[in-house]
């Protein structure tokens, strides 16, 4: 039973409530399925249908998103993550999962004054010049308060909320263990690998509830972004910063949603689309180390035009090899070489059969040949991203999750993008810098570099030659080498065949059995019943129940043939 393998002591209160909230919500069908309904029963849990009514006549996709919402920032977290999936999920589910928030009641001041006390070395009143009681702004995993320091400074303290690690850590096992249930009970899951799925999402999260991280990576990506003048990313005070609260300097600029105040200031609007662009896509392609979630809410317009990102507790990487497939796609989407989209995707979604790849191939060279003759002015970059990723779902493949939230980065910034300029085209920004990386990939310093490495990684091959030839043989004299083949299917293989071959024997059973009753009719004397000797009219009805048993078996076995992927 699945409450067996999940209920754990420590979790079983949690597993209880989570199975509470999906039945209040009208996902009373996904707990029976995921054999949490003996658990939901043993707990007695009084479950407050009086809404029932309502609950049942909203489509799936708002059940759950109410569901998630309810059960708290891990659920709010993991479904903001899974708006980016359009891979995974249709159009009615992305609307929902984007409209997650994790805004939630800030917790008083008096409930956090242990923890800071703890944190800071004293009193905010006497580490900061000024401390606000009230915040600026509160999520589940921690609320913001302004403060100045003692040397004038105006900086934003982001204090975790209490106990917040607790409900997290005990919220991923659970997630961890239904996912490797999923994975192994319903095997059409297996294409879109659950299990992966909720690893880079425990990896991501758990790097979020440390406030000291997110200041390393917002000074890494100010680092990068140095030669960006244009660019800000707000100062850590690393003084006052530690793993549950963080001081960084407060930007006094416009919010990103807030576009009717960037015109009374006069700002440029399309100067700060491109500019906005151009640091995100560095940060993509170039650097490989990115602000995950660039939204309106986490970026703001200063004087002259300049852009400030904030929130660094979500980020992308992406390896130098990914960057270069990147790149590779990016140019066949920009500049129409189907071909080469097809060819990366194809390395991006792993195994599949050969007709499965011809069928991929064959609608991606289709989709990207409708935009030929398209001026690249008027290229949607996003809406092309998000059509790839609806013909990879309709093959039932899925992106590596590292690429998953890169896709979603980059349908963020264009939304970003034609919020503030109407005319702005991701397409025209990507173009000058996939063309400008491209360049310096073949320089002659770079091919170098890179002949470098590939006769290091040879010679250091060649070196251990010897010893791994060394291993190999004192292995071989003690009789420890062992040779493993694997043969896929070949199970299954056997277990068809020996079907098969019980029904022939059963055919054979039943073909015997009619021709001895048939002999048996013709011969008088003997026992009979309804007027016909008895075991001739017993043979025919063993043969007719045979042949009936065999019909259903063939019949199943067809059907489960037609299901198997």
């Amino acid at each position: 039973m699945l409450i067996e393998t999940l209920g754990t002591a420590r979790d079983l209160g949690r597993l209880q409530e989570i199975a509470g909230v999906f039945v209040r919500h009208g996902l009373g069908d996904a707990v029976r399925r995921l054999g949490l309904a003996d658990s939901l029963a043993r707990a007695g849990r009084a479950l407050h249908l009086e809404h029932a009514g309502d609950l049942a006549r909203l489509e799936p996709p708002v059940q759950v998103r109410l569901a998630i919402e309810e059960l708290g920032p891990t659920f709010v977290k993991l479904g903001q993550i899974l708006a980016g999936r359009a891979d995974l999920f249709g159009p009615e589910w992305i609307t929902e999962f984007g409209k997650l928030h994790s805004r939630v009641p800030a917790v008083p001041l008096d409930a956090l004054r242990e923890q800071l006390r703890e944190d800071l070395g004293g009193e905010p009143e006497a580490v900061f010049a000024r401390f606000d009681a009230e915040p600026l702004a509160a999520a589940s995993i921690a609320q913001v308060h302004r403060a100045a320091l003692h040397d004038g400074t105006e900086v934003v303290v982001k204090v975790r909320r209490p106990n917040i690690v607790d409900t997290v850590e005990a919220d991923l096992r659970l997630l961890q263990r239904l996912a490797a249930v999923a994975e192994d009970d319903w095997p059409a899951l297996k294409p879109y690998r659950p299990r992966q799925l909720v690893r880079e999402f425990a990896r991501s999260l758990r790097r979020e509830l440390n406030l000291a991280a997110e200041c390393r990576h917002a000074e890494r990506v100010a680092a990068n972004l140095a030669a960006l003048p244009d660019v800000s990313i707000p100062r850590v005070h690393w003084a006052f910063t530690g793993e549950r609260v963080n001081v960084q300097d407060f930007i006094d600029g416009i919010p990103g949603e807030d576009l009717a105040r960037v015109d009374r200031v006069g700002l440029d609007r399309q100067l700060l689309a491109r500019r906005g662009a151009r640091a995100v896509l560095k940060m993509i392609v170039e650097d490989g180390f990115f602000h995950a979630d660039p939204h309106p809410g986490n970026v703001f317009y200063l004087p002259g035009n300049r852009i400030a990102f904030i929130d660094f507790g979500m980020v992308g990487r992406i390896s130098t090899r990914r960057r270069e497939e990147l790149l590779q796609l990016l140019l066949g989407l920009v500049e129409r070489h189907p071909q080469a989209v097809a060819d990366v995707l194809s390395d991006w979604t792993g195994d599949q059969s050969a007709v499965q790849l011809a069928l991929l191939e064959d609608e991606i060279e289709a989709f990207v040949d409708q935009y030929h003759g398209t001026p690249l002015a008027q290229l949607d970059l996003a809406g092309m991203l998000a059509e790839v990723t609806t013909i990879l779902r309709e093959h039932r493949l899925a992106l590596p999750a590292d690429l998953a939230l890169l896709i979603k980065a980059f349908i963020t910034l264009e939304g970003l993008g034609r919020g503030l300029d109407p005319g702005f085209h991701m397409a025209s920004e990507a173009q000058l810098l996939l063309r400008q990386l491209v360049r310096a990939r073949y320089r002659p310093q770079a091919l170098a570099h890179r002949g470098w490495q590939v006769l290091s990684g040879a010679a250091t091959a060649i070196g251990a030659l010897p010893q791994d030839l060394a291993r190999l043989l004192r292995r071989l004299r003690h009789g420890r080498v062992q040779v493993a083949i694997d043969i896929a299917h070949l199970k299954r293989v056997g277990d068809q065949i020996d079907r098969a071959a019980s029904r022939l024997a059963l055919a054979l059973v039943i073909a015997a059995l009619i021709v001895g009753s048939s002999i048996v009719m013709t011969v008088d004397g003997g026992p009979r019943l309804l007027g016909l000797p008895a075991f001739g009219l017993l043979g025919f009805v063993g043969a007719a129940a045979g042949g009936l048993w065999l019909w259903r078996s063939i019949r199943q076995g067809r059907h489960a043939g037609d299901e198997e992927p």
